[in-house]
Order: C-alpha cells, then structure tokens, then sequence
C-alpha cells in the first residue's frame, strides 16, 4: 500500500502528455499522471476519476498502460500498484432462458 502522505513531487508536464492511453474514454497520459500527483495512487481510484478502463474494452487495452504510467510516477513497481477488479461484461437475459424448467 502506498503512503498517501509521502512526496511525489510536482507535477512536471512531459512532452509525450497528450499521448492518447485509453481509447475508449480519449484519456491521456498527461491526465492520468496529473491524477497521479492529485494523490489518486490505485487503479480504482483512475478508473473512478479518469474513467480509464471503463469504455467498450473495458481495460483490455490500456490497464498495463495505466499501470505503468501509475508506477512510473510513484517510482514503484508496477506490481506494487493496487489493480482494479475485473468484471464479465453484462448482457441482458430473456427470462424465459432462466426460468426454462422442464414440466415433470
């Protein structure tokens, strides 16, 4: 878990800041390392702000990215990120498919 309370330093524009990380939801690296120094320090908290992860893919391709970019400004692993949780896609269900019981 990582200590909210320690110094990451300012936050430094980069000139790779409008590099486009999440497609789905159009987030940039530049936002979610400014996130980063806002003190948003795991993926839930990103997801939740940023939205990263939440479009059509749902963090298929860019959760490492986000990770990566997470651990790179905290001066961390990227395992040492605290990771969102994976959920199946829903899909609306007929209740006739659900509620099918063969008569005895």
């Amino acid at each position: 878990m990582n200590d909210r309370l320690r110094d990451i330093g300012p936050f430094v524009p980069g000139r790779d800041d409008d590099l486009l990380i999440c497609r789905c939801e159009e987030v940039t690296k530049g936002e979610i390392r400014q996130a980063v120094h806002e003190g948003m320090f795991t993926m839930p908290e990103i997801r939740r702000y940023l939205r990263c992860g939440m479009g059509l893919c749902q963090g298929q391709t860019c959760a490492r990215l986000v990770k990566g970019i997470i651990a790179s400004e905290l001066h961390i692993a990227p395992s040492e990120v605290e990771p969102a949780s994976s959920r199946g896609p829903v899909r609306p269900t007929e209740m006739s498919t659900l509620g099918n019981e063969e008569e005895a």
